[in-house]
């Protein structure tokens, strides 16, 4: 059986109910279909749906799926619409399938998970009614949607802050230095949350954990680094990094550590500058302890320059020179020369002033150079760099001795070092009273094992010996007596670097050798050094200095030791020991200082309040750099070839080789000039400018075989060398000056420099070479030659041999041949008139040879008045090329003279005045036929008679 439902519908048909109706048949069906559509729709009561960010496709669970009753009743039984209650709802629903049911839930605009999450709503299925119209359309009960917005993973995280920043102390290991934080704006919980920080910068001594804790992984050291900074990066929970790094900046603080502060390892000195602060802005950081007073020592360490410090590095003679020493000192040390060949088999550094002893070596003092027997009085001064004995048992280590030459090894006077001590020894002789005396002098002082250069004098004033060590004076220890010596014949030897056995062995040799170094070892026999001059030989060039002494304040107590390169200060208050020290300066007062490192060292003592344990500060360990001074290039410049008459060499003022030299000093600057924009290049070096500084010596030699003592020698007058402090050594192989002077003082000696040759009449020419020095050989100058030519005479004829040579013409032999009368007749005119004529010229020439020897005689007497060297330097010429014309009428005057040759030319007056009155009686015709009948060899015996030249390639 149908279902009552199902019954109506054949009826309606039987009954004719259609669509084709009239309208009152349209009226009947309504009603019909209205008694048909009896029940709403039906949906489930909730839905939960799924919608996934920037999509417009809901998944509901259930699906949405409306029923309907009436089915299959066409309208009655269809589902029409899903209507959504709400405003601005984003959604929509839709009728997929008007029979079954079905519908769809979609967005009609891009969701954002961001906005919103999560939507509940209302939702109703409505049936199509009773047809077409929507007429009487029946809605199901409400429904709740619920929709979960699904996230899309679209933002990267971002930190809160763009750099952080955390301060730490060094030698802490920290748990959590600081936390970085990062977010994201995602709106799920996997993406938005942070599930990883990383740290990329390489080789830092950090880590990070997953919250963006920052520690560190080992002990910071504010000396190693003082700053660090990091990159550190953040991922969400869907591994995407964060869109920009973040910059972490940690600063090691220091843990409080007592000591100076603020100051500089490298302090760079260009030479020249004068007085440099060293730590212009050092302080003391003590920590809050509690301070009551602070000694500070400043201390330049140069003993490994030269001889404990940049001093000049003149000769040990000048050195005395300068410092005024007394003169007789005798150098036992000098540098290997022919003159001093007993220091050549020594070791020498690479200045040739510092010796070196190794323990095998020693050298004998050649008899003469010191006296056999010293007085009473006496000094030795010394520069010696000593360490500790080498070997178990320490044996004496000789400086100088003076023992027996041979059959005994008595010591007469000795200075050596025992177990780092110095002794001295001096045992008299029997020749005085035969008493008991002192003979050994004892001084322990640490410095003489010390390694480092110390400046040592020992005078003596018998009985009493006192040692100056840098400049301060120390008494012997110990004193031990002896008995004198017994008087013999042995001579004696005197040694350095170890000591002359030559009796009791088997064959003679050094023994007690000394390890260590010396240089400016003398002996003044007769005299003591004064203090001053002692201070002066030890001084330094360089040293510390204080600015102001004004400044240091009046709770400030200094102190230097006599180098200057130990300075003492002393105060209670912080302020006042830094602000002194701030004002401590380097100085070096050398012209060509040594360049490279000096070390300096600051040493602190603290005294605290009432307190055992005080703060402890450390040393500052910093160094000066003194940088390559400008080097001067000294040049010497005058005549290199000039010619004297035979004459002047053989005079007693000799010829003056040096009479216009000039000696100039030059260094090159960098020219600024230049315009680096424009010329695209470094400026150029080329810019010289001259300077002033001293010469210690010139030596000039002689060329082309040394001097024959019999006949020739080099002489300078020694009141020049002492007017300006200089000295002087001559041998057959040249002439040497010395002494520390200024370049002008070596000119003024060079210009009256002389040679002499007393025997000139076989000498045609003598070269010399002439060199000079700045600070014993470091700086040099040029080799300048001097090439002096001599001027040889000739001899004057007779006049009787000068007739003869003249009355020769060959025209006039034909008087002596035999021929005819006629002939003779005929010849006998002219040789009559010619005679006249031959006779006037003969006695013309005879008086102009006779008054120009006279005046080659007067020139040489004025080349003998020549006292300057400008004025003959008006004497040189070139000899290349010359041409010369000499009137025998002309007054001859030697080129260069002035006020001195007025005696001279009077008498040259005079002779002239005898000249015109004795030649007045000749007529102009006779002269001019005399003139021409001398001819060519007329002006060449003229010229003859004055000089002699090489007149091979004159033209005349």
């Amino acid at each position: 059986m149908l279902p009552r439902k199902l019954c109506w519908v054949p009826l309606l048909l039987a009954l004719g109910v259609g669509s084709g109706g009239d309208s009152g048949d349209s009226r009947r069906r309504r009603l019909l279909a209205a008694k048909v559509n009896k029940h709403k729709p039906w949906i489930e009561t909730s839905y939960h749906g799924v919608i996934t960010e920037n999509n417009d496709t809901v998944i509901l669970d259930p699906p949405l799926v409306a029923l309907d009753k009436d089915a299959p009743v066409p309208f009655a039984g269809e589902i029409c619409a899903f209507k959504i209650h709400g405003q601005e709802l984003p959604f929509e629903a839709v009728v997929l399938n008007k029979t079954s049911g079905e519908g769809r839930l979609r967005a009609r605009s891009p969701i954002d998970c961001e906005l919103q999450k999560e939507y509940t709503f209302i939702i109703q299925a409505y049936d199509c009614g009773a047809g077409p119209r929507e007429m009487a359309w029946k809605k199901s009960h409400k429904a709740v949607v619920h929709i979960q917005v699904k996230d899309v993973n679209e933002f990267a995280p971002t930190f809160k802050e763009p750099a952080y920043k955390a301060i730490v102390t060094e030698g802490k290991i920290y748990d959590s230095i600081l936390q970085v934080e990062a977010i994201d704006e995602d709106c799920s919980p996997q993406f938005s949350q942070i599930c990883n920080y990383e740290i990329i910068t390489t080789d830092v001594p950090f880590a990070i954990d997953r919250n963006g804790n920052i520690r560190n992984t080992e002990k910071l050291s504010y000396d190693r680094q003082h700053q660090y900074e990091i990159l550190v990066t953040a991922y969400d929970c869907g591994q995407k990094p964060a869109a920009q790094d973040t910059l972490v900046q940690v600063d090691v603080k220091p843990v409080c550590k007592p000591g100076w502060q603020d100051w500089t390892k490298r302090i760079e000195y260009q030479p020249g500058s004068g007085s440099m602060p060293l730590f212009p802005n050092i302080h003391l950081e003590t920590c809050d302890g509690a301070v009551s007073s602070l000694q500070v020592t400043t201390e330049l360490q140069t003993n490994y320059i030269g001889k404990g410090c940049d001093r000049e590095t003149y000769s040990e003679r000048s050195l005395q020179k300068l410092c005024g020493a007394s003169s007789g000192i005798i150098d036992l040390l000098p540098s290997p020369s022919s003159a001093t060949n007993w220091t050549s088999g020594l070791l020498v550094d690479s200045s040739e002033m510092i010796f070196k002893f190794d323990g095998r070596q020693g050298a004998k003092i050649p008899d003469g150079i010191v006296p056999k027997n010293l007085t009473d009085q006496f000094t030795i001064t010394m520069w010696m760099k000593h360490g500790p004995s080498p070997g178990v048992r320490a044996e004496k280590e000789t400086i100088l001795c003076n023992s027996d030459k041979t059959e005994m090894n008595r010591h007469h006077y000795a200075l050596y070092v025992h177990n780092c001590r110095l002794v001295f020894l001096l045992r008299k002789d029997f020749d005085q009273a035969d008493t008991f005396r002192p003979a050994e002098f004892h001084w322990k002082l640490d410095q003489i094992c010390d390694k480092e250069w110390h400046y040592y004098v020992i005078n003596v004033e018998f009985p009493v010996v006192t040692l100056y060590m840098d400049g301060a004076t120390y008494e012997p220890y110990l004193v031990t007596n002896d008995w004198p010596i017994h008087p013999s014949h042995i001579a004696m030897q005197l040694t350095v670097g170890a000591c002359w056995q030559g009796g009791e062995v088997a064959k003679p040799r050094f023994a007690q050798f000394f390890h260590g170094s010396l240089a400016s070892l003398t002996i003044r026999p007769g005299k003591m050094e004064s203090q001053k001059v002692i201070s002066c030989l030890q001084a330094c060039k360089e040293g510390l200095d204080i600015n102001s002494l004004e400044s240091l304040g009046q709770g400030i107590k200094y102190h230097f030791n006599p180098s200057q390169s130990i300075l003492v200060m002393e105060g209670e208050d912080i302020g006042n020991i830094n602000h002194a020290l701030q004002k401590v300066s380097y100085i070096n007062s050398r012209q060509f200082p040594t360049a490279g490192v000096r070390r300096l060292r600051v040493s602190s003592k603290v005294q605290c309040f009432g307190e055992d344990v005080c703060i402890s500060i450390p040393d500052v360990d910093a160094y000066v750099m003194v940088l390559q001074a400008m080097e001067p290039q000294i040049t010497l410049q005058g005549t290199d070839h000039f010619w004297r008459p035979a004459a002047q060499f053989k005079s007693a003022r000799g010829v003056i080789l040096f009479p216009d030299i000039k000696i100039v000093s030059t260094f090159a600057k960098p020219d600024a000039t230049g315009d680096m924009k424009t010329t695209g290049t470094a400026p150029r070096s080329a810019v010289l400018e001259e300077m002033l500084h001293n010469l210690d010596f010139c030596d000039i030699l002689v060329i082309g075989g040394d001097l024959d003592p019999r006949q020739e020698c080099l002489e300078l007058n020694h009141n020049e060398l002492h007017q300006r402090h200089l000295d002087a050594t001559n041998s057959t192989a040249g002439y040497s000056i010395y002494g520390v002077g200024s370049m002008s003082r070596y000119e003024q000696v060079l210009h009256h420099l002389r040679y002499r040759n007393w025997q000139s009449s076989s000498l045609e020419a003598r070269q010399f070479r002439i060199k000079c020095s700045e600070l014993n050989g470091r700086y040099t100058s040029n080799e300048f030659n001097v090439k002096v030519s001599v001027l040889h005479e000739v001899r004057v004829p007779d006049k009787e041999h000068v007739n003869h040579l003249i009355v020769q013409p060959p025209f006039l032999q034909s008087v002596h041949h035999p021929e005819s009368r006629s002939s003779i007749q005929r010849t006998s005119v002219v040789p009559s008139i010619a005679t006249v004529v031959i006779i006037i010229s003969v006695c013309m020439l005879v008086f102009v040879v006779a008054m120009g020897v006279y005046r080659v005689r007067i020139a040489h007497q004025h080349f003998i008045q020549e006292t300057e060297a400008a004025k003959e330097a008006e004497m040189d010429w070139d000899d290349s090329a010359l041409t010369i014309t000499v009137n025998p009428m002309e007054k001859h005057v030697a080129p260069g003279h002035g006020e001195d040759e007025t005696e001279g030319e009077e008498e040259e007056e005079e002779a002239e005045e005898d000249l015109s009155s004795s030649s007045s009686e000749d007529n102009s015709e006779e002269e001019e036929e005399a003139g021409m009948g001398r001819g060519r060899h007329g002006q060449s015996g003229t010229r003859q008679a004055q000089l002699e030249w090489d007149d091979s390639t004159l033209p005349y």
